[in-house]
């Protein structure tokens, strides 16, 4: 079976890193993709895709990115649950980060000075 899933979106707020109680570093964020819209054929409607990074993945982009930037992943969905304060049973499907791309930053200085340490 095939499970891949490529996007590319904008990260809906600033990336929050979490320890789990086993002591493994995650990252829970959120990208907004555009798609056209059902009423007309220019309009742009939003999804908002969840997904999770993992490790140095999700240290990296905990360092590097912020509100708004435009990023590209590769990755696989994958689903989960949990019982809430109600006891009732909460599913998620989510996109497991495995590669990432930055492909804007509204930091440009940034982008500029790590374009150039890469090039040496």
């Amino acid at each position: 079976m095939i499970n891949q899933v490529t996007i590319v979106g904008r990260l809906t707020k600033d990336p929050e890193l979490r320890v789990t109680s086993d002591d493994k570093v995650v990252l829970n964020f959120t990208l907004a993709l555009n798609r056209f819209g059902k009423a007309k054929r220019f309009d742009q409607d939003a999804d908002f895709v969840p997904c999770v990074a993992w490790g140095r993945r999700a240290e990296e982009m905990c360092n590097y990115c912020e509100k708004g930037m435009l990023i590209g992943l590769v990755g696989e969905l994958q689903t989960r649950s949990y019982l809430n304060k109600e006891e009732k049973r909460v599913y998620i499907m989510e996109v497991l980060t495995r590669k990432i791309r930055y492909l804007s930053s509204n930091k440009p200085a940034v982008l500029e000075s790590s374009s150039n340490t890469v090039a040496n």
